[in-house]
């Protein structure tokens, strides 16, 4: 374990990410239009990041907007994945998500439909994501909410940041000035 975490580290500090390009699905957006991730995200760079209306992380959506605020005239996109699998922390309907995020956080980046991130029954983005094959360097089952992607432009996963890390972290910013300077 301590291997993988160290070669993760290594990658990320060298933007040696090995994997495919993730983005090769179709989502549902949080008000239920198709959205297509390769063509849609296409040259960007995106945060995916599970998200839940009821956890104790969830005022990251703040520093969520924030970069999002911050780096969206420069190609970064913060992508909300609502998901009820840890602690049945996001019981809303995508419509009652969307209000909330709206009303309590004034969210203006995307979100998704609420989907599964981990576990057989995963939507296809977030196995692409956790998937060795696809992956290599960033992937493993999602652990809890808020847990945080970084896609480079090329569609290749460039980190991954736990949910303890907040969106103004040093580690997390400095990534996503490096992907977008790539």
């Amino acid at each position: 374990m301590f291997v993988f975490a160290i070669a993760g580290i290594l990658a990320a500090a060298t933007g040696q990410a090995n994997g495919k390009p993730v983005l090769a699905h179709t989502m549902k957006s949080i008000d239920g239009k198709d959205v297509d991730l390769s063509k849609e995200f296409r040259g960007k760079v995106v945060l995916f990041v599970n998200v839940a209306s009821a956890c104790g992380y969830t005022g990251q959506y703040a520093g969520l907007q924030a970069l999002h605020d911050k780096y969206a005239s420069k190609g970064l996109v913060v992508v909300g994945v609502p998901s009820n699998e840890f602690g049945s922390q996001e019981p809303g309907t995508n419509a009652q998500i969307a209000e909330f995020c709206k009303k309590e956080y004034k969210v203006t980046f995307p979100m998704m439909a609420k989907v599964e991130v981990k576990g057989a029954k995963a939507c296809g983005l977030y196995k692409s994501l956790t998937s060795k094959e696809s992956n290599p360097s960033f992937s493993g089952e999602v652990g809890w909410n808020f847990t945080k992607f970084l896609v480079g432009k090329d569609g290749v996963c460039a980190a991954r940041f736990d949910s303890g890390v907040e969106p103004n972290d040093s580690k997390l910013v400095t990534a996503i000035e490096k992907a977008l300077a790539n």
